[in-house]
């Protein structure tokens, strides 16, 4: 079993997630992501594209002082995680 680092939907590290982590289809803690992108065993945007994903967090960065080239390369490696790889 892996251990993440960071949601494999968005990417944001784990240890920063006030909720603790999403939740799985049994009220369990997930290991792999965030409470902003997973609850109760689903994708809380079902429909998103990899593309909408990052272009969400651009601009979730951005708004957090972030500069608009590091937001890029923060989220370029988005389309590499695991939600994305089905």
């Amino acid at each position: 079993m892996s251990t993440y680092k960071n949601c494999q939907s968005c990417s944001m590290p784990l240890d920063k997630d006030p909720g603790g982590g999403g939740t799985n289809a049994d009220g369990s803690k997930s290991d792999k992501y965030c409470s902003y992108c997973y609850a109760n065993g689903e994708f809380v945007a079902k429909d998103m594209t990899v593309t909408e994903m990052q272009e969400y967090v651009k601009k979730k960065l951005q708004s957090m002082g972030f500069p608009g080239f590091l937001a890029g390369m923060l989220t370029k490696g988005i389309p590499k995680l695991e939600r994305w790889q089905k």
